[in-house]
C-alpha cells in the first residue's frame, strides 16, 4: 500500500486491494490500483443459464473475453487469485432482478446460492498502466475519475436469452498517438485488445461523448479523437434483455483485481472469435 501526496491510498497488489474490499475499507473504482495485476469484470448467475452465457462470451470475445468460470457453488477464482472470495472481494456489486439493476452492495454473501456460477472477463484496466508507462496515460486516470463508457449500436452475436449491443470504453488521444496505443492494447486480446472504433461517435450510435452511460465524463482536448475499446460492461446490456430472476455483476469500474500479471494475459487463451473492424482500418472521420 502506498500513500500519495494528496493522501489517496494506492494498493500495490491484488491481494492488498481484495483484503481492503473484504474488510470494508475500500469501495472506490479500481483503476490505478495494483499496477501490473489483471483486473476483471464479473457476472454471477444461476447454473441453468451458464452454458448459454459461456457461448455468448465465445461469440463476442472482444467485449467478453472469458478468463475464468467457476463450478456451481464455488466462489473462489482459483486460476486468477487462489484464496479469493468473489462474494466480498470486489469494491462494489450490482444486483439485478428480472433485468433491472435494483441494488448496490459491497458484500453479497447473504445472496449467494449453491447453483451460482461466476464468470470473470478481461478488462481494459489491465493495460492502462502500460499506456501510462509509454507516456500515454488515460485521461480518466489523470483526472482521478472512472472511465467513460457508452452504449452503442454495434450488434452482438447472441446466445440463448443473451442478446444486445456492445458497450465501449472511451479514452481521447491526439491522432499521432493512436497507432502507439493500438499497438500496446492489441497485445492483450484477453483484455479487449485493440480499439474497435476511432473518431466519429455517431457512427457507432453515441450521441455525445460528454455524456457517458456509465462512469464519468472526461475532458476531450482540441485536436483529440475519441478512441473506443470493447468494454466488459457489455454483458450487463444482455442481462437486461435476458430478464433472469437474479444476476449479480461488478459495478462498472469497480473490478475484481487478480494476482496474475498483465504479461500472463498475453498468452491467455480466449475462446471464440469476434470480428470488429480493427482500429488501424478506421479512418478517424
Amino acid at each position: 500500500m502506498e500513500q500519495r501526496a494528496d493522501d489517496a491510498v494506492i494498493y500495490q497488489t491484488g491481494a492488498e486491494l481484495r483484503a481492503a474490499c473484504r474488510s470494508g475499507s475500500f469501495s472506490a473504482p479500481t483503476t490505478g490500483h495494483a499496477p501490473g495485476c489483471v483486473q476483471a469484470n464479473m457476472v454471477i448467475l444461476p447454473s441453468a443459464h451458464a452454458e448459454d452465457f459461456r457461448q455468448f462470451c465465445a461469440n463476442n470475445a472482444a467485449p467478453c473475453p472469458l478468463l475464468e468460470a467457476t463450478s456451481p457453488g464455488v466462489f473462489e477464482a482459483k486460476a486468477l487469485a487462489p484464496g479469493s472470495d468473489l462474494r466480498k472481494d470486489l469494491p462494489k456489486y450490482h444486483v439485478w432482478r428480472d433485468g433491472v439493476m435494483v441494488e448496490e452492495r459491497t458484500d453479497i454473501t447473504n445472496l449467494w446460492q449453491e447453483d451460482f456460477q461466476a464468470f470473470l472477463l478481461g478488462c481494459s484496466f489491465t493495460w492502462e498502466d502500460m499506456l501510462a508507462l509509454a507516456n500515454h496515460p488515460p485521461r480518466h486516470i489523470l483526472e482521478k475519475k472512472n472511465v467513460s463508457m457508452f452504449d452503442t449500436s454495434i450488434k452482438l452475436n447472441g446466445a440463448g436469452c443473451f442478446q444486445g449491443n456492445m458497450v465501449v470504453s472511451m479514452r481521447p488521444y491526439q491522432p499521432d498517438a493512436i497507432q502507439a496505443v493500438t499497438d500496446i492494447t492489441k497485445a492483450y486480446p484477453a483484455a479487449h485488445g485493440r480499439p474497435v472504433h476511432v473518431g466519429d461517435p455517431a457512427a457507432i450510435g453515441i450521441a455525445d461523448c460528454t455524456k457517458p452511460d456509465y462512469g464519468d465524463a472526461v475532458a476531450v482536448h482540441e485536436g483529440e479523437l475519441p478512441v473506443f475499446w470493447a468494454c466488459g460492461v457489455t454483458p450487463q446490456n444482455a442481462l437486461r434483455n435476458a430478464k433472469l430472476p437474479i444476476v449479480i455483476t461488478h459495478a462498472p469500474g469497480y473490478m475484481f483485481v487478480a494476482d496474475i500479471s498483465n504479461d500472463d494475459l498475453k498468452s491467455w487463451e480466449v475462446p471464440g472469435k469476434w470480428s470488429a473492424r480493427p482500429a488501424d482500418e478506421c479512418d478517424g472521420s
